[in-house]
């Protein structure tokens, strides 16, 4: 049995006007316990949608999401999200952003503070647990959000574009630090991305999908992401094999949105 199961998902928007968008279209999927995966696409092809749907905030119009053999039906702790923007409580300090969710689950004080402390040095931002949230940079800030996250141990983590707003060089050191954790913990990861080498990247299987309506295109099992850890990640870029690869997702990624586009003025 897969550990988390997507069996034949629909996702359909009904207009205020009349008409309808069919934001996904039977789309099934088996994904292991800490399996890394990365999903990649044009605008408009449900990426969004499908890991809402996994983290329990739409209920899908057709189709079942399991975890674990279980139904998902709606937000749980077993499932972790961390946004584009890391959705922070902007009026605690790190240290109580991270203990946030040990604390609402009524823990004590003591394992909350070695869970706290754990992360935070995890994430090198042990220093930084008295700052307030609007101290601290972008990079930082999504830090706090990975460490917010983990400290509810949850068996997934659901990454929607996680790492889009930051600069180059932020990226890259916190793209090596979601491979550093994905190693180190063992958690299931799902991760949406716009970006082809991070997708590459970040994906020992990278799934590539089409629009209209949103479905799997194409999947891949890749080698770099066990490759990149603790590894230089521009040398990894500098395989051919990573540069074959990226080329063939471009033209792929192309040609759909030269046909969205044709749709579009027709």
């Amino acid at each position: 049995m897969a550990f988390l199961s997507i069996d034949n998902l629909s996702m359909r928007f009904d207009l205020p006007k009349g008409g309808h968008v069919q934001a996904l279209e039977d789309v099934s999927l088996d994904i292991g316990k800490g399996e890394l995966l990365s999903v990649l696409g044009p605008s408009g092809c449900g990426k969004s949608t499908l890991l809402n749907i996994l983290a329990g905030f739409l209920a899908p119009t057709a189709g079942q999401v399991t975890l674990d053999g279980t139904p998902v039906s709606g937000p749980g702790p077993e499932r972790g999200m961390v946004f584009q923007k890391g959705a922070l409580f902007e009026w605690m300090n790190v240290r109580k952003n991270v203990e946030f969710g040990p604390r609402m689950k009524g823990m004590n004080e003591t394992d909350r503070n070695t869970i706290v402390e754990n992360l935070l040095d995890t994430v090198g931002l042990g220093a930084f647990k008295s700052k307030a949230v609007y101290e601290l940079s972008g990079g930082m800030q999504q830090r706090v959000a990975l460490a917010r996250c983990l400290a509810n141990d949850p068996d997934v983590i659901l990454m929607d574009e996680p790492l889009g707003a930051l600069d180059a060089l932020t990226r890259e050191k916190m793209q090596g630090l979601v491979l550093k954790l994905w190693k180190e913990t063992g958690k299931t990861i799902i991760l949406i991305t716009h970006s082809v080498d991070e997708a590459l990247l970040l994906g020992e299987r990278l799934l590539v999908m089409a629009p209209r309506p949103g479905r799997i295109h194409k999947e891949y099992r890749l080698p770099f992401a066990d490759h990149a850890v603790g590894a230089d990640l521009r040398s990894i870029k500098e395989d051919p094999a990573f540069g074959a690869t990226k080329n063939e997702i471009l033209g792929m990624i192309w040609e759909m949105e030269e046909e969205i586009m044709s749709g579009a003025e027709n």
